[in-house]
């Protein structure tokens, strides 16, 4: 019997917490990063009814919360999900540059409110997303 049983739920609380303080943080800082990071100012040109550009930061959004949920499903530490939440911060900007340089001026294109462009984007981003999530998760 474990007598230590009626203190493991608030345990496990404490866990889940720390994670989501975790997500929390490295969400607002991917964020942060990707859009110092992109040529155009994605909040101005949102503000402005930009929904181009505000097609392509959700794409980059939900494409980097992908693999950081399955981090957070995987990982035994939270050190572990720290490391693997940089991994997938590392791969979506590589996606976004790639994509930047196969499809040229698309800072312009975002800017000028290309939906195509924004869709790529945004597709490229979530699709990179879903893939690094499923490199994260182990063998059974």
């Amino acid at each position: 019997r474990d007598l230590h049983y009626p203190l493991r739920p608030q345990r496990q609380m404490c866990i889940r917490d720390s994670y989501m303080l975790g997500a929390a943080l490295v969400f607002a800082l991917y964020a942060f990063i990707y859009t110092r990071l992109t040529p155009y100012n994605e909040f101005a040109l949102i503000r402005e009814g930009n929904s181009a550009a505000s097609i392509a930061l959700s794409g980059a959004l939900l494409g980097f919360a992908i693999p950081v949920a399955s981090a957070i499903s995987h990982s035994i530490s939270i050190i572990d999900f720290l490391l693997w939440a940089g991994i997938a911060a590392v791969v979506q900007l590589l996606a976004f540059f790639v994509v930047s340089l196969i499809l040229k001026g698309l800072s312009q294109r975002i800017a000028s409110q290309e939906y195509a462009a924004a869709i790529l984007v945004a597709s490229v981003s979530v699709g990179v997303g879903l893939l690094n999530a499923a490199c994260m998760t182990p063998s059974v």
